[in-house]
């Protein structure tokens, strides 16, 4: 609906309030509009609000009748109104969230996107086809448990402890812990969750994957101070958190360079142009484990330059990478 259309219903339902009865002439007047206009706003809140708009021929004019509401009260007019442009830009939203793992809210935001298509009208097919319209492509997403993950969201939002099953692939053993979650984080099509771990009293980041068993204790969850997590976990680069220890400095060939030169490895990053059209990027790390491996996805077109020991292996990555393709040199 317009602004126009809200504000017309509004008064449409004040003046029959007031009086108690209103007729079209009344109505056309006080509005000024056609008599289809004034019917498509009687078609709105009959239909899509649910409003028991009727022609009382006793009284000669139209009121509200209560009495017809199922299950009884007052009718009233929705406190929180949207027009058509920010019904689609919530049901988008909806969607890309949806999208993020595809299914694992669907329970919850469903409803949500059935009230927001009906505030839309029937028949609406650009409400309908949102989800062929914003497409969104998912790399190397670990699959996760619904149920388990709605276990951990509640266990966030309602500040309660948890008992964890936590797998470590790098140790192969399963480890319980006792944790306050801080917050839920979706990183590169992955979900972690930044807790406080009881069992090693500090902060932690787990894979979601990897909890096996979740169950919410009745206990309430330690509150850690926003900037002690905001410090202890922006520093590093990517998802690994810690204080930066090193700066990485990577030159990048001209063609790669018209890429790089737009994005955001790290908010603490700085770059410039060099002279034959390639580009510096220098960012700070503490673990490189991530930052390996963004920089060898840019194969040959990328050159560690600083520090020695992160260019040293790079170096020994591909030089064992080219020993398996021996056959293929020359």
């Amino acid at each position: 609906m317009s602004k126009q259309n809200i504000e017309r219903i509004h008064k449409i339902v004040k003046r029959i309030r007031a009086r108690g009865v209103a007729t079209k002439d009344e109505l056309m007047a006080e509005l000024e509009v056609s008599p289809a206009t004034l019917k498509r706003d009687f078609d709105i809140l009959r239909d899509r609000l649910g409003c028991p708009l009727v022609w009382d021929k006793h009284k000669g004019g139209y009121v509200i009748e209560d009495g017809q509401l199922f299950g009884g009260g007052i009718f009233e007019l929705p406190g929180v109104w949207f027009d058509a442009s920010e019904v689609y830009a919530l049901l988008s939203v909806i969607h890309l969230l949806d999208g993020v793992q595809p299914g694992l809210l669907e329970e919850h935001i469903g409803p949500l996107k059935k009230r927001l298509r009906d505030m839309l009208g029937q028949g609406n097919h650009t409400a309908m086809s949102i989800e062929q319209r914003v497409k969104i492509v998912h790399l190397a997403t670990r699959k996760l448990d619904g149920t388990r993950f709605q276990t951990l969201a509640t266990a966030v939002l309602e500040r309660k402890r948890l008992i964890i099953e936590y797998w470590s692939r790098a140790k192969l053993e399963a480890t319980e812990r006792e944790i306050s979650p801080v917050q839920l984080v979706h990183y590169r099509d992955n979900w972690f969750l930044d807790a406080w771990c009881h069992s090693r009293d500090a902060l932690r980041i787990f894979s979601l994957e990897s909890i096996k068993a979740a169950s919410i204790l009745d206990v309430p969850a330690v509150d850690v101070d926003e900037s002690v997590v905001t410090d202890h976990f922006k520093g590093g680069y990517g998802i690994f958190a810690g204080a930066p220890l090193h700066r990485a400095k990577l030159k990048f060939s001209a063609q790669r360079a018209q890429w790089v030169a737009q994005e955001t490895w790290h908010e603490q990053q700085s770059g410039s142009w060099l002279d034959d059209g390639s580009y510096l990027l220098e960012v700070p790390y503490s673990s490189d484990h991530e930052l390996v491996m963004d920089v060898l996805r840019h194969g040959e077109h990328v050159e560690v330059l600083d520090p020695p020991e992160l260019r040293q292996k790079i170096c020994e990555i591909l030089c064992a990478a080219a020993q398996k393709y021996g056959d293929c040199l020359r």
